[in-house]
């Protein structure tokens, strides 16, 4: 199976991203399933319905949100009716939604998607994201029923977002990071046969500060004071992510390659 994992969309020139690129990758590099993290896709604060539904349009199977999955009030009974939508598995009990779910590829094959937020340096103390997914991971083996698995673990520190790919190591198919907007460089195939990367970066404009405009944080770094309102940054967005390759059989990933697609950064893709 080939899945391909997009970061955070930032704003609009991220949602640009997604309808530019998305509709071309999934048609030339043959991808069977994609997933992407929306949650900063509407003006740099949470994911509107509008802004899910285009996404989904342009080619996402699955979207995933993170700590400001609500941060649009909308999206608290939008996420009660559009399955493809996922909130951490580890928000509070009381919010609506799930974050983790089975779905079904155009040729019937059975992918678990789910999302779970870290603990280090996060505003808000959520649960422990290890116990979590290990309910999560033993409902749903890999192999079997299961051709693949992907997690998408939201959190600040990689030391954290290491520390999970290896706990989930030959239990998932793919472990990525999100929420820091930075990409990494470390996309690699651990020992047990998890592909992992521990930030996918933003889809989103890189001539910033993690997709806001320059001025406002560089004023907040020097002085120590706020003068505005954070705004996205709005110039040529990079698409970046992973691509990875599984076996249906084993749920093992094959290869993976990082993602980075148009905008500042340079290339790169599986071909």
């Amino acid at each position: 199976m080939k899945i391909m994992f997009l970061g955070d969309v930032m704003g609009r020139a991220g949602r640009r991203a997604i309808t530019d690129h998305l509709p071309r990758l999934r048609r030339d590099w043959k991808l069977d399933f994609v997933v992407v993290n929306g949650e900063n896709a509407t003006n740099g604060a949470g994911l509107s319905p509008d802004h899910a539904r285009l996404i989904l349009d342009a080619g996402a199977d699955v979207v995933t949100l993170g700590d400001h999955a609500f941060d649009q009030r909308d999206m608290m009974a939008f996420i009660e009716k559009e399955p493809r939508v996922l909130r951490p598995i580890n928000f509070a009990k009381s919010a609506p939604g799930v974050g983790a779910r089975v779905f079904t590829d155009a040729r019937g094959r059975k992918v678990l998607v789910a999302q779970v937020l870290g603990q280090v340096f996060m505003k808000r103390p959520f649960d422990d994201p290890f116990s979590a997914l290990d309910a999560v991971l033993k409902q749903y083996p890999m192999g079997g029923q299961l051709a693949a698995s992907l997690v998408d673990i939201h959190c600040e520190a990689t030391s954290e977002k290491m520390a999970v790919g290896h706990y989930c190591d030959g239990r998932a198919s793919i472990v990525v990071g999100t929420h820091t907007h930075v990409p990494t460089a470390d996309a690699m195939i651990l020992p047990g046969g998890t592909a992992y990367l521990s930030d996918a970066g933003m889809c989103g404009d890189y001539n910033s500060v993690i997709g806001m405009q320059k001025d406002e944080p560089l004023r907040r770094f020097i002085t120590g004071m706020p003068k505005g309102r954070f705004q996205p940054a709005e110039e040529d967005a990079t698409l970046s992510g992973l691509y990875v390759e599984t076996d249906d059989r084993t749920g093992r990933a094959t290869q993976t390659h990082m993602v980075r697609q148009g905008g500042r950064l340079q290339q790169s893709g599986p071909v």
